[in-house]
């Protein structure tokens, strides 16, 4: 049954401040660095920031793991008078993709008109690599910190093994996501990796968590993305094109459940993204299927789960993400689906998914860097995380 807000909202602004390696944004505030964003934001929909009257986040309005984002606190920054509407996603990363669905339920119920999404990171205090190694123990986490899984990696490496053991699965599948996604960076001047990357140096990586390497980690980045949604209607009255928001499915399977951050997930839920029954909602929803998708922006946290997500979005079979990515078939130039042409998390910068948001309203607005001719529909990914994870397609006006 085709979604009942199909096309009915847009993004209509984005903005972001530069991206800095980790603890590289001092002395600049994570709310100084949030209201950049959002007035970026607003420059790029022509709109004055006054107009703005809902806000809708996601991974719990948290700012990485330790900030939190205040919508008081937002408003008295930027002198925004009034808000209409304020609410959140739970969980991480996984609603990165859905934050723009939360903001079209408040626009479509009369809530609000203009509505944000924001997401900001400053690792100063803690870094993301460690995160779950400083948080106080409880029943769930006790069984992870003495296995020396503190981070996301270490525990992502366990369902990376899994896959090579369930489908023969090997490490050159993760290089190639590694490599085309840093061939995409090289010529993006706000990356932060774009020195190109040889097989033979993805090799030479150390091992952090078998079997990935370092390169396999997404970089630990400080920033702040912004994106603007509004109605359809309002959309075709401001400076930019609008992009419409085709489709947008979050959630997930009990079996998927807390994800990474517990393995009790049975076969096939163990070596898969989590995202199969939000990817088949999509779909559905949206009326298209992966052979319509022109670009992916596949949230690339660790360069293996690029390999199951292509596999629940269908883009494969599942246990054929290894050959389908060795193939050369997510590659911008010569691929039959380019995935991340913006260098994704891997090597532009890790916001927690909000670059992949702005890549695909550049793809769609024919503004992009690497330009994948005539795109027309962009599929957009949040996690693999704890529930909610997250799809949305955007479509060309």
């Amino acid at each position: 049954m085709t979604w009942i807000n199909q096309d009915k909202t847009a993004i209509v602004g984005i903005g972001a401040t530069p991206y800095y390696v980790r603890g590289q944004s001092y002395p600049r505030t994570i709310n100084e660095m949030i209201g950049t964003a959002i007035l970026a934001a607003c420059d790029d929909a022509g709109l004055n920031v006054k107009q703005i009257d809902g806000f809708a986040y996601y991974s719990s309005a948290s700012a990485g793991y330790t900030d939190k984002m205040e919508t008081a606190s937002i408003m008295e920054m930027l002198g925004i008078p009034e808000v209409t509407f304020t609410a959140t996603l739970t969980s991480g990363g996984g609603g990165s993709a859905a934050g723009a669905g939360l903001a079209t339920a408040a626009i479509m119920n009369g809530d609000a008109t203009y509505v944000v999404t924001v997401m900001a990171l400053q690792q100063l205090k803690q870094r993301l690599g460690t995160v779950f190694g400083a948080v106080a123990p409880s029943p769930e986490n006790s069984f992870l910190q003495p296995s020396g899984l503190v981070g996301p990696g270490h525990l992502m490496s366990v369902l990376a093994r899994r896959h090579m053991h369930l489908y023969g699965t090997t490490r050159d599948a993760f290089a190639e996501v590694v490599i085309s996604q840093r061939e995409n960076a090289v010529n993006r001047p706000k990356a932060i990796r774009r020195k190109p990357l040889t097989k033979e140096e993805y090799y030479a990586s150390p091992m952090l968590a078998d079997p990935l390497c370092r390169l396999d980690f997404c970089l630990e980045t400080d920033g702040a993305v912004a994106i603007i949604t509004s109605s359809s209607g309002r959309a075709k009255d401001l400076k930019q094109k609008p992009v419409y928001i085709h489709g947008v499915s979050h959630g997930g399977r009990r079996e998927w459940g807390r994800a990474f951050g517990w393995m009790g997930m049975p076969d096939p839920y163990f070596a898969s993204s989590g995202h199969k029954s939000v990817a088949d909602r999509l779909y559905a929803g949206a009326g298209v299927g992966p052979q319509d998708i022109d670009v992916a922006l596949i949230y690339d946290h660790f360069s293996a789960m690029v390999v199951m997500q292509l596999e629940d979005y269908g883009f494969c079979k599942q246990g054929e993400g290894g050959p389908f990515v060795e193939s050369g078939a997510i590659r911008y130039k010569g691929g039959s689906i380019p995935v991340n042409p913006h260098g994704g998390n891997l090597s532009e910068a890790y916001i927690i998914g909000m670059t992949h948001v702005v890549e695909a309203v550049e793809q769609l607005r024919g503004t992009a860097i690497n330009q994948v001719a005539d795109a027309e529909l962009a599929l957009v990914t949040g996690g693999p995380a704890p529930i909610p994870v997250s799809g949305m397609i955007l479509r060309r006006a």
